[in-house]
């Protein structure tokens, strides 16, 4: 009884069990498992050859993807990843769309006979073994039946039925696709051969880039010629579009920091009875894992080493510091153990004077005087002091430990009193006024239990609204650029070629490619949230498709046809050295010795002087012993090589042909799978309205 009541209460988790183990929600749409949800289609937002895909279905492949997603990584997917997602959801439901069609062409079908086989036979199907069978693995059959039996599984039972079918139906369809993967005894020797072959070799090289630019001659027909035959390939230009781009920051505001902190403030009672803090911190979602590391100041950010170090009377085990900001987090800080330092910990500043000896002592000689008098270190070192970086800070060089600093610095620092002024002080740098303002001689045990700055959803909004102000506003006016200024938004310029959806500096956004491929000059776009910023784009021109004019390409064209040119001249001085004395020759012709690898194999192309290199390795191993390759060119350079060792590849041995014949047919098959998927997806008629359908 207790058996039926576990799977009475989880037959909803047996379906999704199901999305998890096959990889698609498609077998369960066709099923009617989500027709509980009660939603009618909300209209036609894919149509694959006449056949239309829902916007309900594209939402339900979507979140379950995103249900995946999240409990893996516990977290909300960010909008960045959410375009990918979406992309993905479409792609898989294209390609289920065009396999149903294909099933139904090709009259794949599943009878009855062979469900109730794929139920109650001797091999059953995955789903029927997952969910009723004993902790021993063996398949209960008295637990199938009676849920079979039951009345009031009786819907669910119709849809595990239905998924088994279609299931069975798509095995069928996969088979017929892959029929044709076979493995010869001829392909697994070859593979075998490739995987298990290595040789040495000796060889001569000269490198293209080594040929002076004058010793070679490069003419403007070179140029126009090169152009001509390579512009198809290398010079087509997409349509492209010049952009205004607004953007402001997802950072929290004043505000979210505040409500942060009193968050951490709530949690300071509670932290502080925890009685046992690694588990506390796990339950409770610290960014921060729990470490017994015993750490001093110099060893943690200086905001919790100033709330530990300095900030506290004493230090001992139960201490609660916090809540500080420190990077992009809230920090609230419980110590649990303290101990001698092994090391001392100091804090310092000082103000540094650099040029001539004499002229640098007199300034230092001058502020300590000004300093003695009662005027403010801080002051002075933002004002004097030669050293930007912590002169900006009022000279404060931070927390640092034995070994940090230049011999003569350190000497000083750690042989002064706390409070008095040392100096002047002379490094390579130049020459210092030093105080120690703080120094520790104890480590601390931590748990921190840190979270993240994030932006509300209030800040969120407003930035949202305040792109679409801009929007409005700058549709009235006619002024993109202006109307961003007088708002204080940044605004940069830049191209993007269609179908571009990598946005330099913001990182990738479909949404924004979407926009501009139905673009028209003048034309402002949604506003986009992106993982680190929302934008705002204006099309300010459209270039349309062609190709690259030579006078915008002509030093790239140039430098390749100089490099071809290069390329001719060292295969040319190879050619004529081997023509007249062959190996042997090169090296009393070219003046140098020959190099020599060893274990070069299709695995391992990597050769001393030229690095990775898959010409040399393919034409090594391709001859046998005492053969060699003749003149090649190279992709960097012309080389000659001879094998001085073939390594004794031998048969198969019979333990490794049938994992190798798995490996190779498992590829064959994929390959198989892609190559129709891509065939059925050119030759068919796909409309995508998802950007009409959708919002961002």
């Amino acid at each position: 009884m207790g058996m039926m009541t576990r799977m009475r209460d989880n037959t909803g988790v047996i379906l999704w069990i199901l999305v998890i183990s096959f990889g698609g929600l498609w077998v369960l749409q066709d099923s009617g498992v989500f027709d509980t949800i009660g939603a009618n289609p909300l209209g036609e937002i894919i149509i694959v050859n006449g056949d239309p895909i829902t916007l309900e279905e594209y939402n339900r492949q979507l979140e379950a993807q995103l249900e995946q997603i999240r409990q893996v990584t516990g977290e909300t997917v960010p909008p960045q990843q959410l375009e990918l997602q979406r992309d993905r959801a479409y792609n898989i439901l294209v390609s289920n769309k065009l396999r149903e069609q294909e099933m139904d062409r090709m009259g794949i079908t599943v009878s009855d006979a062979e469900i109730r086989e794929l139920i109650l036979g001797d091999s059953p199907h995955e789903i029927i073994r997952v969910n009723f069978s004993n902790p021993d693995g063996q398949l209960n059959r008295e637990l199938l039946q009676n849920f079979i039996d039951n009345p009031e599984q009786a819907a669910t039972w119709i849809q595990i039925e239905d998924f088994i079918r279609i299931d069975r139906r798509s095995q069928k369809f996969d088979r017929l696709i892959t029929s044709t993967a076979r493995v010869s005894e001829s392909d697994l020797e070859q593979a075998y051969r490739r995987q298990a072959l290595t040789a040495d070799a000796e060889f001569f090289f000269l490198r293209y880039a080594a040929v002076p630019d004058d010793s070679v001659v490069v003419t403007e027909d070179d140029i126009e010629r090169y152009y001509e035959d390579h512009k198809e390939e290398d010079y087509r230009r997409e349509r492209r579009y010049t952009i205004e781009l607004a953007s402001i920051p997802k950072t929290p505001s004043p505000d979210d920091t505040l409500a942060f902190l009193r968050e951490g403030e709530m949690i300071l009672p509670e932290f502080a009875e925890a009685t046992d803090d690694s588990t506390y911190l796990v339950q409770n979602g610290s960014e921060e894992a729990y470490s017994e590391a015993f750490l001093g100041p110099a060893d943690m950010a200086p905001e919790l080493a100033e709330l530990i170090f300095e900030g506290a009377q004493s230090i001992e085990a139960g201490m609660m510091a916090g809540p500080v900001v420190a990077g992009d987090a809230v920090h609230v800080v419980k110590v649990t153990g303290t101990r001698p330092a092994e090391e001392t910990h100091v804090r310092a500043r000082h103000i540094l004077a650099s040029g001539t000896d004499d002229e640098a002592r007199q300034k230092i000689l001058a502020l300590r005087s000004r300093l003695q008098a009662g005027e403010d270190f801080a002051t002075l070192a933002r004002e004097a002091s030669d050293d930007p970086g912590s002169g900006s800070r009022g000279g404060d060089l931070g927390w640092f430990t034995d070994g940090r600093m230049v011999p003569e610095f350190q000497d000083a620092a750690f042989g002064a009193s706390l409070g008095n002024l040392v100096g002047p002080i002379e490094t390579s740098f130049g020459f210092h006024l030093i105080e120690v303002t703080r120094r520790a001689e104890m480590e601390v045990q931590i748990a921190d239990f840190a979270t993240t700055l994030a932006p509300s959803v209030g800040t969120l909004t407003a930035i949202q609204d305040e792109l679409e102000d801009l929007a409005f506003y700058a549709e009235e006016s006619g002024d993109f650029a202006g109307e961003a200024e007088r708002r204080g938004v940044a605004l940069q310029t830049m191209d993007l070629e269609q179908d571009q959806v990598s946005i330099p500096g913001f990182g990738p956004s479909r949404a924004l490619a979407q926009f501009l491929e139905g673009s028209g000059r003048d034309d402002i776009g949604p506003v986009i949230e992106l993982d680190e910023a929302s934008i705002l784009a204006r099309v300010v021109a459209i270039e349309q498709e062609g190709f690259r004019p030579l006078a915008d390409v002509e030093a790239e064209v140039r430098s390749r046809v100089l490099l071809d040119a290069k390329a001719a001249f060292q295969v040319d001085r190879l050619l004529r050295g081997y023509a007249a004395a062959g190996f042997d020759g090169l090296a009393a012709d070219l003046g140098f010795p020959a190099e020599t690898a060893s274990g070069i194999s299709f695995a391992n192309q990597i050769v001393p002087g030229l690095g990775r290199d898959p010409v040399f390795a393919g034409s090594v191993l391709a001859l046998e012993e005492g053969q060699d390759t003749g003149v090649v060119e190279g992709r960097s350079t012309a080389f000659v090589a001879r094998v001085t060792r073939t390594s004794e590849v031998g048969s198969l041995p019979d333990n490794e042909r049938e994992r190798l014949r798995d490996e190779l047919t498992r590829e064959l098959e994929d390959r198989l799978r892609a190559e129709w998927i891509t065939a059925l997806r050119e030759e068919a008629d796909i409309q995508d309205l998802r950007s009409t359908m959708l919002q961002q």
